[in-house]
């Protein structure tokens, strides 16, 4: 397995930790570590079931390390957010599960990765904030697609000129998170879930975490035949009909 600079990455049991490690940056992002999260997804084996995201410390990520940003030409950081979405683009469509432990700072770019992934756990200390506004830029990683799919375009648009931290209750009721639990329990939290979600056909966690957000995308007609036919990739699999025929016995008995 590789080793990292900048996560730690192991897998037991089928399930991947995935862990941002930069905790005396809290985690902030640069390229580097960037580019090791994207190594992991393009290399994950076969025997991945489902991944945890969390951040080693005591944030989660405090966003885009703004002692790498730099001037740049205009085409130049154009390459640059693309770069940050390619990335965190694997975290959503990899085909994999990825259940995120988020505690502490969720700020800027570290909002931009965590709502990447499809359940999203967060401890009663965890705020958020976009605070891309008071620095005179603007988002780069994904978020005015991603975290104003999740939250509306006009929350997200109050949160960026506030600037203000929302916190946990706010962030669960508005679909920042699905999750909140005790300071300290959110990792606890993932890995129980990541359990569950582990057991899982591959074929139905493959379906829900790469069909859902295309299909939401689509005309109605063109979502209901693009879930039709992957029914029909699903519902067919030699896995699946052994899952049912279980299920069926088990009812009998």
């Amino acid at each position: 397995m590789a080793t990292y600079e900048f996560i730690n990455f192991s897998v037991e049991n089928g399930i991947a930790h995935l862990q941002l490690n930069r905790p005396e940056k809290k985690n902030a992002i640069i390229d580097s570590l960037c580019l090791e999260i994207e190594h992991v997804f393009l290399n994950l084996s076969d025997d991945v079931n489902v991944i945890v995201l969390s951040g080693n410390g005591p944030e989660f990520c405090s966003g885009l390390d703004l002692r790498e940003h730099k001037a740049r030409e205009p085409f130049q950081v154009v390459k640059h957010s693309q770069m940050w979405h390619r990335v965190f683009g694997h975290i959503r469509e990899s085909g994999i599960p990825v259940v995120a432990a988020m505690h502490g700072a969720v700020i800027g770019g570290g909002l931009e990765l965590g709502i990447c992934a499809h359940v999203r756990v967060t401890e009663e200390g965890t705020y958020y904030r976009l605070p891309e506004g008071k620095h005179g830029i603007f988002v780069g990683g994904g978020a005015s697609v991603n975290v104003s799919n999740v939250i509306g375009a006009s929350r997200m648009t109050e949160m960026m000129l506030t600037g203000r931290d929302v916190n946990a209750e706010e962030g669960l009721r508005i679909g920042l998170s699905h999750y909140v639990v005790g300071n300290g329990d959110a990792l606890a939290k993932a890995f129980e879930l990541a359990e569950g979600i582990g057991k899982n056909s591959k074929y139905s966690n493959w379906a829900m975490t790469t069909g859902l957000s295309r299909i939401s995308n689509m005309s109605a007609q063109e979502g209901m035949y693009t879930e039709s036919l992957i029914c029909g990739i699903t519902q067919t699999s030699e896995e699946v009909k052994a899952r049912i025929d279980a299920f069926l016995n088990r009812k009998k008995s």
